[in-house]
């Protein structure tokens, strides 16, 4: 009888087997109409931008400069993107979605940082962007005479005799 029995439990067996084995197929034909598993969205074209970052004095191009893009919505940023610039200055781009407004920011060592808004309306966009060298730090503490201005913030006008470093001249003493 145990003979009988597990006979008819090794049929059984199969028998599930087989039917699972077929739900899997029948599943997996399934998945492979769709394996997303949800709506797709077609992602918008986007434009290929080229930006060429040189030295504005002697146009040298300037390698591994941060090349930063700041997608723009509205007035308030979506995100950051950086890239660094190859030893030709270039550092490209073809993410950027067509009519998105972008931020451009290069920043390198030994160079004023630049920024500046653009709109991107075309598939294929090249900028070239020119860094100039820091300049001197303004000082009140220095003579800027240019056109007049003695740079004290006075207007132009000298501080009187015996004033030091622009400081009000002393007053006589009341009788």
């Amino acid at each position: 009888m145990s003979a009988m029995f597990q006979r008819k439990v090794s049929r059984f067996l199969v028998l599930v087997a087989g039917v699972t084995l077929a739900a899997g197929l029948l599943q997996a034909g399934a998945q492979q109409k769709d394996s997303r598993g949800r709506k797709y969205k077609v992602p918008p074209p986007s434009s290929r931008i080229e930006v060429t970052v040189v030295r504005d004095a002697s146009g040298k191009p300037v390698e591994s400069a941060a090349v930063i893009f700041h997608p723009m919505e509205g007035e308030s940023d979506k995100g950051a993107m950086e890239i660094k610039t190859n030893e030709a200055g270039k550092a490209i781009i073809d993410v950027i979605p067509i009519g998105d407004t972008v931020r451009l920011q290069v920043i390198a060592k030994g160079f004023q940082t630049y920024g500046q808004d653009y709109k991107i309306d075309k598939d294929e966009v090249t900028m070239e962007v020119r860094l100039k060298r820091p300049g001197e730090q303004y000082s009140i503490y220095k003579n800027h005479e240019t056109n007049g201005d003695s740079g004290n913030g006075s207007g132009g006008n000298k501080p009187a005799d015996g004033a030091k470093n622009g400081a009000p001249p002393a007053t006589p003493p009341q009788k």
